[in-house]
């Protein structure tokens, strides 16, 4: 391979000039470039951070937080047993279905500055601008600081990302977690440093305690980049594969451990299993079962959902199958430049194919594509993908190639290589493919699309012409780059700009951008469980209604010192009295209603010692998993509590707690 066509994409040695190295920066010169870089690299990426802080941070007063895990966060920043368990009540008596990995920050949010929208949502948006800087660093180790720019930036403006971590989704933790991964592994590889590897190991860790199996999706593209590029002799290579896979082992399956080692009786039940094990639910109820694998103690995964029925738009015709992230549901908020992508990746690879083994380069096409690519076919192979925000992973690994390969086709192109026409063919096919996402959505920001294509028609026209100018040569084919980088990136920025007005900013399921909008309007708008709107989450009982405050002002006094305020047919009656109060509530079933606990036995063993003295027994609200006694799929054991109580207890009459009456409802005091 021809020198010529290594110099595209070969950034420059770390080390600096002579004129950099008398030109010393203070610590707290965070605006100034570190010596080797440019003096505009880093005043550019703060900018884009600034951009990034801006757009995640815009609606951060009003997030539309997902409400089963406001109560769970609610009680993790009550309880210490909770935080550390990932309960969902503040008792600790069941976990969330998932780890609680993603919350935890959440959960300290809220114990530091109070129970907010803004202080559950400020997390993420840390962790939002966190993804953009070690992205930008991950990508100039590779490419440069201009590729590591565009990268940011495309990231930064990616839609399913700008609206991803302005929402209290478990996926802005674990996009966090990859690409500080990716950071450490592209320092790994180009130096050979077992301990950059290890703590790559560490960051995988902790994706998976943020959402399980899918971190160790990025598993393969670290190991095959490292055993392929890193400098190191085969033997070294593969001792230090190993022990990066130990580190991530036991970090990942820390929390599993923790409940392994702590007896039934002292720690929550595991929601998502139908016999306490976190295996089950780890492995099975969120892992296997979503392919439609069944593990023995998982409970079935509710995610058959048709896609978008959580708030999506349902994906139609083309885009169904395997072919669905290639549709209008999932293309329109991840996909815009899978085309500028792919051909970077293609012609990467081919013009490194001839280079030594370790080249860095090719291993970062090793890396990014392998990425890609795993993530690409296990999403694919998913019967279902429970909400867009899945499809975030796949974000990282497109902005790093196609900052990449623009970068790299603009030096083939003005160096008149024999590459040269791949930069108007990227920006043309960029086009067509946008036109082709957005053909669903016609009435969505028209003049964005149609400004898209303007500009794209007028920068490959120039890119053409430039060739064949002269004095003015270089200034034409400057214009063109710019306009072809506009035209290709107006489509995916407006999409993502679209969550700062509050008609497109996405809910609480889906975390959807551009005009994709709907889902379940009480757990979006607050008109939480039976007996109407909890009320926003400011900790006060004014925020429940009438008829909630008039029970909760009963129970409270007749409770005699009972441990648990009340129990409940299920997590959605149970969310408006703990947001409100931070009482312990006792929910049955789990997410789903189908989880077998408590059972009976513990029920009347809690009443029997006094820890247990109402039971709010009537409806949930209908439409969701887990929505009533009996709702799951073993309705026996909540059936069971449900009859026990009619039978053993006393119903309260509603004249007692201010007349506070409803059809859907009825208080029953045990003693």
């Amino acid at each position: 391979m021809s020198t010529a066509l290594q110099e595209p994409l070969q950034p420059p040695l770390d080390q600096p000039t002579a004129q950099e190295r008398a030109r010393p920066r203070r610590r707290w010169e965070v605006w100034r470039s570190p010596d080797a870089q440019p003096s505009w690299a880093r005043p550019v990426l703060l900018g884009i951070a600034a951009i990034a802080a801006l757009v995640y941070a815009w609606n951060i007063a009003d997030p539309q937080l997902e409400t089963f895990y406001w109560v769970a966060v609610k009680s993790m920043s009550e309880s210490w047993k909770a935080f550390c368990y990932g309960a969902f009540d503040p008792r600790a008596t069941i976990t969330l279905d998932k780890l609680a990995g993603s919350f935890l920050p959440q959960a300290l949010s809220a114990r530091a500055f109070g129970f907010h929208p803004w202080s559950i949502a400020l997390p993420q948006v840390i962790e939002g601008i966190i993804s953009v800087l070690a992205l930008y660093r991950a990508v100039r180790r590779w490419a440069g600081a201009e590729a590591g720019l565009l990268a940011a930036l495309i990231f930064a403006l990616t839609p399913i990302v700008a609206s991803m971590f302005a929402h209290s989704m478990e996926d802005a933790a674990l996009t966090m977690c990859l690409v500080l991964a990716a950071d450490a592994y592209q320092r790994a590889v180009l130096e050979g440093r077992l301990r950059a590897l290890l703590l790559a190991g560490l960051w995988v860790g902790l994706g998976f305690q943020a959402k399980m199996l899918q971190a160790w999706m990025i598993v393969p593209a670290l190991v095959l980049g490292y055993l392929l590029c890193a400098p190191p002799q085969w033997r070294r290579r593969l001792a230090h594969v190993a022990l990066f896979g130990l580190v991530t082992l036991a970090v990942s399956l820390s929390w599993i451990a923790l409940y392994a080692l702590t007896p039934a009786a002292s720690r929550p039940y595991i929601d998502g299993s139908v016999d306490n094990n976190p295996l089950a639910m780890v492995f099975g109820y969120n892992g296997l079962e979503r392919f439609g694998i069944s593990v023995p103690g998982a409970l079935p995964s509710w995610s058959g959902a048709t896609p978008g029925a959580w708030g999506g738009a349902a994906a139609s015709g083309f885009g169904t199958g395997w072919t669905k992230l290639l549709g209008s549901t999932y293309g329109p908020e991840v996909g815009w430049l899978y085309p500028l992508a792919l051909l970077a990746l293609a012609f990467g690879l081919l013009w490194t194919w001839r280079a030594r083994r370790d080249d860095r380069v090719r291993g970062g096409f090793v890396l990014w594509g392998l990425w890609l690519a795993t993530f690409f076919l296990v999403l694919s192979e998913m019967s279902t993908i429970p909400h867009t925000a899945y499809v975030a992973s796949l974000a990282p690994p497109l902005a790093a190639l196609c900052g990449a390969g623009i970068v790299m086709f603009w030096r083939l192109y003005r160096a008149g290589a024999r590459g040269s026409w791949i930069l108007p063919v990227a920006v043309a096919g960029s086009l067509a493919w946008a036109a082709f996402l957005w053909r669903s959505y016609g009435g969505f920001l028209p003049w964005a699309r149609y400004g898209a294509l303007a500009v794209g028609l007028a920068a490959v026209t120039v890119m053409i012409v430039a060739r064949q100018l002269g004095q003015a040569r270089l200034q034409a084919m400057t214009a063109g780059l710019a306009c072809g980088v506009v035209a290709m990136l107006l489509a995916p920025a407006a999409w993502g700009a679209s969550v700062l007005d509050p008609r497109y900013a996405g809910n609480s399921l889906d975390a959807t951008a551009g005009p994709v909008t709907g889902g379940l309007s009480w757990l979006v708008d607050g008109a939480g469980g039976p007996g109407g709107d909890p009320g926003g989450l400011q900790e006060s009982t004014d925020s429940l209604t009438t008829a909630q405050r008039a029970i909760y002002d009963y129970v409270s006094a007749h409770r005699d010192g009972a441990g648990y305020l009340m129990a409940v047919p299920a997590w959605t009656a149970a969310l408006p009295y703990v947001l409100a109060t931070g009482q312990e509530v006792m929910s049955a079933g789990g997410f789903t209603g189908s989880v077998p606990s408590p059972t009976l036995a513990q029920v009347r063993e809690r009443v029997r010692t006094g820890q247990l003295r109402f039971f709010l027994l009537g409806q949930a609200v209908t439409g969701f998993p887990g929505s009533g006694l009996g709702a799951g799929s073993a309705p026996s054991t909540v059936t069971a509590i449900e009859s026990w109580v009619r039978r053993a207890c006393r119903m309260v009459p509603a004249s007692d707690y201010d007349g506070a009456s409803s059809a859907r409802q009825a208080l029953y005091a045990c003693r």
